[in-house]
């Protein structure tokens, strides 16, 4: 499983993704989470066009909840894997985090991520953001999903969702390991960022 591909499948059409080989804890975690199927009906909370659009809060299903977006996940982190060649390049893949001030380590939330999309204004955050992965085809679909209509909070007005995370060419199987020896670790209960 060096560079393993899957097909985001959103109401807005598909994106195929690569997830990068020096990445690995990212790379596992992500796996991890779609055999799961966490990903599952998790709206894109948080779109900015020229900038990127993020998503992986499973609280986002619950529009009860539409003012917690964007702090759930899973009750872990993971460790930053900074490596210098991934950039915040159009349709790159990258871990959300806390803030600096919370996260002095800049460790990755567990589940919400976000996908480039005008790599001008986000090279500032190369270094900062554990990028992990690229959209390979589909970046039209990133362009309709930034451009859609946001309210204040840049949430989209229209359910802009991921229906599913399908593997290419690789069955996933729900991994037998502890948590703990991924790498993980645990979250404070601070906001993403």
């Amino acid at each position: 499983m060096e560079e393993p591909e899957f097909d985001i499948v959103t109401t807005h059409g598909t994106m195929r993704v690569k997830l990068y080989s020096k990445t690995p804890q990212h790379r596992e975690n992500f796996v991890k989470l779609v055999s799961e199927k966490y990903y599952d009906d998790i709206r894109f909370h948080r779109v900015i066009a020229g900038f990127m659009i993020q998503t992986g809060d499973p609280l986002s299903r619950d529009t009860s909840k539409i003012d917690s977006w964007g702090i759930g996940g899973p009750e872990y982190t993971v460790p930053a894997e900074f490596v210098p060649e991934y950039v915040h390049k159009k349709g790159a893949l990258a871990a959300a985090r806390k803030g600096d001030m919370a996260n002095p380590r800049k460790a990755s939330s567990g589940s919400q991520f976000y996908i480039v999309h005008d790599e001008n204004v986000c090279r500032q955050l190369d270094g900062q953001y554990t990028v992990f992965g690229e959209v390979t085809d589909g970046l039209e679909v990133i362009d309709e999903i930034a451009n859609v209509a946001t309210d204040r909070y840049d949430r989209p007005y229209e359910d802009v969702q991921i229906i599913t995370i399908k593997p290419v060419g690789i069955p996933v199987q729900t991994p037998v390991a502890e948590a703990d020896s991924t790498g993980v670790e645990p979250a404070d209960s601070t906001s993403e960022q």
